[in-house]
């Protein structure tokens, strides 16, 4: 394999600009592993690193979707009862 062949590794950031989303999720869905993420190091500062053809496999992939680890329903708001605050009636 020749050196040109080799796909490089880009960081969270430009995996976020890739996929469309900030750094931080990048790095939760790695760290879950739920996104195909290489972690380099040892300790509990590990730098991530990511292929871009790997997160394009990983999102086409109809076997398993790999953003399906966020609850939808921790981003509502809970209805208030019967006498709260802010409420009528």
């Amino acid at each position: 394999m020749t050196p040109e062949a080799l796909e490089g590794f880009v960081d969270a950031d430009e995996a976020g600009k890739f996929l469309s989303l900030n750094r931080r999720r990048i790095l939760e869905l790695a760290r879950a592993g739920r996104l195909p993420g290489h972690p380099i190091g040892d300790g509990t500062r590990r730098v991530w690193r990511f292929r871009l053809s790997e997160l394009a496999d990983a999102v086409s992939s109809t076997e398993r979707s790999w953003f399906s680890s966020r609850q939808r329903t921790s981003m509502v708001r809970p209805k208030s009862g019967a006498g709260a605050i802010g409420t009528e009636g």
